[in-house]
């Protein structure tokens, strides 16, 4: 027991020791080098003044709601925070949000890789709204200003739940070279579970990457989330199908889709009587002797009477109630009796004429297929438009959302390395402050009480098993149980005493004609015994060889004997 405790208290001082050990990192605000096209911390409380946010309203939705009025604030984290560290938050809900900022530079889609990353934590939890971003397409009249829906944009990209939906967007807006409409095509959906980072309020890290290949990877807190190809996994797919079926082309009248048909040359057989029925009564049934057929199955029941309170002009004539007539128990049935019914050996049911191969069928009609008046091939979907700007136009129905560390490069190691600078400190500081196995447990206990049951099971029954086997007092040893020879030792038997004075008078014997002579015999050395001589009689040289004999014989440990000691033989 007092070595469990010392583990214990071992444990406790080694956390507490780590505890003081640890030191929150250092956070200063970073700064990217390299081919970098916007980079936005928001470390400064004035870091919104260089964002717009917008003063449009939507449109084709009722006036009350339709502004963008919900607010933003740079602020810091409510959990987990960084000294020095602030970020974007959308701090209303149920409202309309829009606001965006444009990049140093226009991001052009040429012959270098385009990456996007930021942050993101539902600081609150999220019931129903998005935390994604669009890539506003670059053009000369783009205002900020009236930033909303409808404002053309490059890509979308990033979070977005509702009920049990989760969803990462990666959507990007192309343009039929043909028509010269735009049409959105939509990533596959992501090929691992994502619920997790939506219901953690943790900070967490988006990626997404294209390369100039056409391939695209998106990456969750730096683990691959999703990947494909421009030209193949998006839907509608970029590129329209060669081949089309002719919507103008019509089933012919006399277009015979049926594979088999009766048989037009069949008649029904002049036996055949459609009018038998499914069953008749058996011709070859009897009535059961003694059956009762003027008698009915049920009587009046003889011993009820008519309540006092009947009235007749009220409640109309009164009978008595039915009851099983008892004739009808003591024999084979009673009333009118019916044969059992039977299948009709007749009966065919409705002719119909067998089923034959339609001769002039033809199979299924199809439209006949023909090339796509609208095909086009763009075999490089990855020149999007230019991205001039960055913006958030959202609904949500939670608040508190953060963003930040807003990075778009052409180059992953610079965005990375941004990642080291920045997220990767907030979740080393969120591991630190997480609670310990303990504290888990406890806290599981608030929203689920009835976890104390399988914790009273899992943990405290062993434990009282294990302080009952190892802190109770143990039983004395029985001296009983060893071979360790006591006084009147109750295990000796007889059969072991016989063996031992069977030795002893052997021993005897055999020294007594050694010394010439030595004639006493074992009955009268024990009658001497039991009558007990008069003083103590001299030792001889056979008891002395015959006692080192006895040591040199008692190899194995102790001899289980009588410790009894025996008079020294008297010599004649």
């Amino acid at each position: 027991m007092n070595f469990l405790l010392l583990i214990v208290l071992v444990g406790i001082l080694s956390t507490s020791c780590a505890d003081d050990e640890k030191q929150a990192p250092k956070y200063s605000t970073p700064i990217a080098k390299g081919d970098v096209y916007l980079q936005e911390p928001f470390d400064s409380d004035d870091a919104i003044d260089s964002w717009t946010v917008s003063k449009a309203k939507k449109d084709d939705v009722d006036s009350e709601i339709a502004k963008y009025d919900g607010k933003w604030k740079v602020e810091s984290p409510q959990e987990n925070a960084l000294p020095g560290d602030l970020g974007l938050v959308l701090k209303s809900k149920a409202r309309h949000h829009a606001i965006a900022v444009p990049l140093d530079k226009p991001f052009v889609f040429d012959s270098k890789p385009f990456i996007v990353q930021y942050e993101v934590n539902f600081q609150t939890g999220i019931e129903c709204g998005g935390a994604y971003m669009k890539l506003l397409t670059h053009t000369e009249d783009l205002n900020l200003e009236q930033f909303q829906d409808k404002t053309p944009y490059t890509i979308m990209f990033g979070p977005d739940k509702c009920g049990e939906d989760y969803k990462l967007h990666f959507i990007f807006r192309h343009k039929n070279p043909k028509t010269g409409e735009f049409e959105e095509k939509h990533a596959k959906k992501p090929t691992v579970d994502i619920k997790s980072y939506y219901t953690d309020k943790a900070t967490h890290l988006y990626t997404l990457m294209l390369t100039e290949d056409n391939n695209f990877k998106i990456y969750i807190d730096h683990n691959e989330v999703n990947s494909g190809s421009l030209l193949t996994d998006f839907s509608p797919p970029v590129n329209p199908p060669k081949e089309i079926e002719d919507k103008d082309d019509k089933k012919p009248e006399d277009w015979d889709e049926r594979e088999k048909i009766a048989d037009p040359e069949a008649s029904k057989p002049d036996d055949w009587d459609e009018d038998a029925p499914a069953k008749t009564a058996d011709p070859d049934a009897e009535m059961p002797d003694g059956w009762l057929e003027d008698e009915p199955l049920y009587v009046d029941d003889p011993d009820a009477a008519k309540p006092e309170d009947w009235d007749d002009e009220m409640d109309g004539e009164w009978e008595a109630p039915k009851v099983d007539n008892p004739k009808c128990s003591e024999v084979a049935g009673c009333g009118t009796w019916e044969p059992p019914m039977i299948s009709n050996p007749a009966y065919k049911g409705k002719w119909r004429p067998p089923m034959i191969s339609n001769p002039n069928y033809k199979g299924i009609w199809k439209p006949r297929i023909i090339p796509n008046p609208d095909f086009f091939e763009d075999s490089q979907p990855f020149k999007m438009f230019p991205i001039g700007a960055v913006g958030f136009e959202l609904w949500s129905m939670s608040e508190d959302i953060l963003f930040d560390n807003i990075i778009i490069t052409s180059d992953k190691q610079v965005s990375d390395e941004y990642a080291e600078k920045t997220w990767k400190m907030k979740k080393q500081v969120q591991a630190e402050n997480e609670p310990g196995f303990v504290q888990g447990l406890l806290s599981a206990t608030e929203e689920r009480p009835w976890l104390w049951i399988i914790y009273v099971l899992v943990v405290g029954l062993p434990l009282v098993l294990l302080f009952t086997f190892c802190c109770s007092g143990g039983k004395k040893a029985d001296p009983k149980k060893t071979d360790e020879a006591t006084p009147d030792d109750p295990h000796d038997s007889e059969e072991e005493k016989e063996a031992e004075e069977g030795s002893q008078k052997d021993a005897t014997e055999s020294q007594g004609e050694e010394d010439g002579g030595d004639e006493v015999s074992t009955a009268r050395s024990g009658e001497e015994e039991e009558e007990g001589g008069d003083g103590e009689k001299p030792v001889t040289k056979a008891d002395l060889e015959k006692d080192e004999e006895d040591v040199d014989d008692d190899d194995s440990g102790p001899v289980r004997r009588s410790p009894r000691k025996r008079k020294p033989r008297v010599q004649d």
